[in-house]
């Protein structure tokens, strides 16, 4: 490990460094920016002498004079003082105004010359065999009807820019090295400036720390020294009063923050909230920042929240139980509480520990309903199954009319034990494939409904009820269409049953920002409105004797629901009493077929 080094070796090589690092990016910035310029204005010289020359030179490449070409060069060249090169597009040369075109090479591979013939002009910078010289090159294709007769080339030598490049160099240096002397003697000035005050800090911050709290700063001069040791004196002279305080609020903290999972709150024996954290303001729905030294029955008005808090304060070990919000619905948590004790195990009230498991005890609910409602529904066609089979084997097999009547009944019952069987089944499909993934692709929506409206159409016409479908035929989404058709079927069935008969039931979809929306809209009985958020649920019924004695086994529209999810979309539904209802299916990833 490095010894420490006094501040004033840290500050002084720092801001010279910085200086001279300042200083050689300029220099290097300026000397590649001016290169760059001096090139850029030469290749636009360059090409602009080339452009002169097409003039000139196009006549005599239909049909080719290439000795007429090469004197062209040759006077151009002399003028300008520029060397000038026509080359044909399979890199021969036919005229130069320094060479011999039979005596050059073949110039096809020269990057100028590709370039010009692909971009209709091109450029480069490279050393010259010929003349020994670094050159700047630029070439520009003559094309007539998008055919390139030839490329004419044009080149100086660049070393006066590298003259005049260095001479700049030169000059940036010495004005860099005068300004770095410069630099040395500010920063060496200011270095021995900011290190003295701190100096005098370093003196009274070990007092400090040794514990002489009534020595004190001297004044500097500067106001931010003069702050610094203002405040360093105000600290001496606080710090014995707050170590205490600091001390038990620390203790305070680090319980709270250490027994943290869920929602946290910490209350005194007074019942005062001493520190909460966000999860339960939000249980609360309040900001915990202007609840700490309130009482918990300010917190919140709940009863059987203020005597959990009661019981654990007045218990010496940890205890649980249950607590029910009724905020913006029902909430129900799960609390644990522990003592909270300082440093001296001094006991200072008592920490809450809050679990939300609202969503936990929902679906226990939902599985046990589930449970009875499908012992519900399987036993009571069995029960009477079984009753008729043993009327049946007391003797009214005898009577062929009874029979009869009693076989069917039971051919009923068997067919809606089958119907309930095959549902759960299809459900469970549904599910497994929803968990796996179903395969979707983009299809039409329009067969679909018409499908399903097929299927319906016995049923409806049955009950004289009239099935409108308003869908554009270029309406597409990504889809299952047997799952999507079962979904359709089992709303409209639904929409025939309830309607009355002689209504309508209107199926639409159309595209909307973000999803296509399928709505189906009966003309039916209606939906109360307590009943809507578990109408989705398995088994369940709005009027349990109406729905059976309308043949439904209750999983229809939960089967709606899997099938939509399993597409990534939702269903919902509207409902009026006495006027019908709309149930929308939302599908995302809408478009139109072009």
């Amino acid at each position: 490990m490095k010894p420490p080094r006094p501040l004033f070796w840290r500050l002084y090589p720092s801001y010279l460094l910085v200086t001279l690092m300042a200083l050689l990016a300029i220099t290097l910035y300026n000397s590649y920016t001016l290169e760059r310029f001096y090139l850029s204005q030469t290749a636009d010289d360059l090409r602009a002498r080339a452009r002169l020359l097409q003039g000139q030179i196009v006549p005599l490449l239909t049909p080719l004079d290439a000795a007429a070409i090469d004197a062209v060069c040759k006077s151009a060249g002399q003028r300008s003082g520029t060397r000038i090169t026509v080359i044909l597009p399979d890199g021969r040369v036919v005229g130069d105004s320094e060479e011999d075109p039979v005596n050059m090479a073949d110039h096809s591979d020269r990057p100028e010359f590709l370039q010009a013939l692909g971009d209709r002009a091109g450029n480069a910078v490279r050393y010259s065999d010929t003349i020994h010289a670094r050159m700047m090159y630029v070439a520009v294709a003559i094309q007539e009807k998008g055919r390139s007769l030839a490329v004419v080339r044009t080149s100086l030598p660049v070393d006066i820019i590298d003259r005049k490049q260095g001479t700049l160099q030169f000059r940036n240096l010495l004005v860099g090295l005068i300004v770095a002397l410069l630099a040395a003697g500010v920063s060496l000035y200011i270095s021995r400036r900011i290190s003295r005050p701190i100096q005098e800090m370093r003196k009274g911050a070990e007092a400090f720390a040794a514990g002489n709290l009534n020595y004190r700063l001297p004044t500097p001069q500067s106001l931010e020294m003069v702050r610094l040791a203002r405040a360093m004196n105000q600290m001496a002279a606080d710090l014995s009063n707050r170590i205490e305080t600091v001390i038990r609020q620390r203790n305070e903290s680090e319980a709270v923050l250490s027994s943290m999972l869920e929602g946290v709150i910490a209350v005194d024996p007074e019942e005062r909230v001493l520190n909460i954290n966000q999860a339960a303001a939000r249980m609360f729905k309040r900001d915990p920042w202007h609840l700490e030294g309130r009482s918990i029955q300010e917190v919140i008005r709940n009863p059987e929240l203020h005597r959990f808090v009661r019981r654990a304060l007045s218990e010496e070990g940890p205890t649980e139980g249950e607590v029910t919000l009724y905020l913006d619905g029902e909430c129900i948590l799960s609390s644990h509480s522990s003592p909270l004790c300082d440093a001296k195990d001094r006991r200072l009230g008592t920490l809450i520990v809050f679990h939300d498991i609202t969503r936990l005890r929902q679906l226990e609910n939902m599985r046990r309903d589930f449970a009875a409602n499908v012992s519900h529904e399987i036993k009571t066609p069995l029960t009477a199954i079984k009753g008729f089979v043993e009327t049946l084997r007391e003797g009214a097999k005898d009577n062929p009319a009874e029979a009869e009547r009693f076989l069917e009944i039971i051919d009923t019952h068997v067919n809606r034990l089958t119907a309930i069987i095959e549902d759960l089944m299809k459900l469970s499909e549904i599910e497994q494939k929803g968990q796996r993934g179903i395969a979707l692709q983009s299809e039409r929506i329009k067969p679909v409904i018409d499908g399903a409206v097929e299927v319906c159409r016995t049923a409806a016409d049955q009950k004289e009820i009239a099935v409108h479908v308003d869908c554009p035929a270029d309406l597409t989404a990504q889809i299952n269409s047997p799952f999507l058709e079962q979904a359709v079927v089992n709303l409209v069935e639904n929409a025939v049953k309830y309607s009355r008969e002689g209504s309508a039931v209107r199926i639409s979809a159309e595209k909307s920002a973000e999803a296509v929306v399928i709505r189906v809209q009966d003309q039916g009985m209606g939906v109360p409105a307590e009943h809507l958020p578990r109408l989705f649920e398995r088994f369940y019924r709005v009027d349990k004797s109406r729905n059976r004695k309308q043949g439904g086994t209750g999983l229809g529209l939960a089967i709606v629901k899997h099938i939509i999810q399993a597409h990534g979309g939702r269903v919902d539904v509207e409902s009026t009493v006495g006027k019908g209802s709309v149930f929308s299916v939302h599908l995302p990833g809408s478009g139109s077929e072009p």
